[in-house]
């Protein structure tokens, strides 16, 4: 019996199987012996051990499209990070750091500031310039009043979404105003095993539409990069591309270095000063760090 895994509790699984519903299983020893753990959005094979009480084993993981580490998911399409125009003010050096994780994943990214309805023209302006200007797909919501939500389905539609945002952006609220039964079945599934309630948030896929998921994942209000180097920096800021070549030194690193295309395109309003600014403080953690 095939399922996807939409949610793990320690070391307990919850697959989900079309017209079945939802099997409590445990992952077989083979896994840990060949150091393989299954993820949340993993298409598996379950034995089942008890169907009255849902229960089973997880067989065999099938072959993964897509893998991340954090947030650890299996076979997304995209991201889906959301910020608040205001209320709080965006963390830029926080969402940079998202960007560069999905950046070194190969992960698209659709950018969803949210709170709309309480924010001036000049604040979504300028957000829309500094990372429209990088690629990237830039929306304005409002959870609250339900503004822009179908825009925002439209681009799920068809795909799995990892979703991800820092505390007290709404969104809770957003995921809600796209899947009203959410917090039924979630609720379903603690009430039933009472597991869940008292533990770390986890991430969780929940069901829009026909191939239409969405993973909820843990809010965060810190991302570690120091799995890269400062040289390895700039190729994850998408918009320095174009003005590279420009650059006098090969391998410049678009800090201190005369004739530089990047800090050029800087100056002329063509890279966004805000993103510039976080790569340099980005630039420089890297560089303090000492690596072993």
């Amino acid at each position: 019996m095939q399922g996807k895994i939409i949610k793990g509790i320690a070391g307990f699984y919850y697959v989900y199987v079309e017209g079945r519903g939802t099997y409590e299983c445990k992952a077989k020893g083979i896994f840990r012996k060949d150091h393989v753990k299954p993820l949340v959005g993993d298409n598996v094979l379950v034995d089942v051990l008890d169907e009255e009480e849902m229960l089973g084993n997880i067989r065999q993981i099938l072959p993964r499209c897509s893998a991340l580490v954090r947030p650890a998911v299996a076979n997304v399409d995209q991201a889906l990070i959301i910020f608040a125009i205001v209320k709080p003010n965006p963390n830029f050096n926080l969402l940079d750091r998202f960007l560069i994780r999905m950046e070194r994943q190969n992960l698209p990214t659709i950018i969803c500031f949210n709170k709309q309805d309480i924010a001036s023209r000049q604040e979504k302006e300028a957000l829309r310039l500094s990372y429209e200007t990088c690629g990237y797909q830039v929306l304005f919501v409002s959870a609250l009043e339900n503004e822009g939500i179908e825009q925002v389905r439209e681009l799920l539609a068809g795909k799995t979404t990892t979703v991800a945002g820092p505390s007290g952006v709404g969104k809770s609220s957003l995921i809600n105003q796209l899947a009203p039964m959410a917090n039924m079945e979630t609720g379903d599934i603690s009430a039933k095993i009472e597991r869940g309630k008292h533990t770390t948030r986890h991430s969780e896929i929940i069901a829009l539409g026909e191939e239409t998921y969405i993973v909820d994942t843990p809010g965060f209000t810190s991302l570690d990069i120091s799995e890269i180097t400062k040289e390895e920096l700039g190729r994850y800021y998408p918009e320095f591309v174009q003005y590279e070549p420009y650059c006098k030194f090969s391998g410049c690193a678009h800090i201190s270095e005369p004739s530089c295309g990047v800090k050029d395109a800087v100056a002329e309003g063509k890279i966004s000063t805000v993103r510039y600014e976080n790569y340099k403080v980005l630039y420089q953690e890297l560089k303090d760090l000492k690596r072993y």
